[in-house]
């Protein structure tokens, strides 16, 4: 399983780190992601990084506020978020896959529980 933590509570402008580990003993035959999912909304992704650490993957309207990485040692995978909006207000869910496209469409793929973080003006 998929166990998210980090969100909680923060000012508009600040940053959160948000941390997933998983136990899955494919841990670095996985793709991992971060989807974020807002009242009303739909799942939506926000960034993704591959199996070697070294290629990463961003989408509006987090892109150029968040950075994705990995600790295959630790089997940990992070989500650091700055310049945080209200609008950033969502569920953060991490995800995994072996196939890298299936991630970025969010198909056929783990999900941890997610984690809330809550951004006020």
């Amino acid at each position: 399983p998929l166990v998210e933590s980090g969100g909680g509570l923060v000012q508009a402008g600040g940053s959160l780190r948000l941390s997933c580990g998983a136990s899955e003993q494919t841990f670095t035959d996985y793709n991992w992601g971060w989807f974020r999912q807002a009242p009303g909304k739909d799942r939506e992704f926000v960034a993704a990084i591959d199996r070697s650490g070294t290629n990463a993957y961003y989408e509006a309207p987090m892109k150029g506020r968040v950075f994705i990485s990995r600790d295959s040692n630790q089997k940990m995978v992070y989500l650091q978020m700055n310049d945080l909006k209200p609008d950033d207000t969502a569920i953060y869910y991490c995800a995994g896959s072996s196939i890298w496209s299936r991630l970025v469409a969010g198909m056929n793929i783990y999900w941890g529980q997610g984690t809330q973080v809550t951004v006020f003006s």
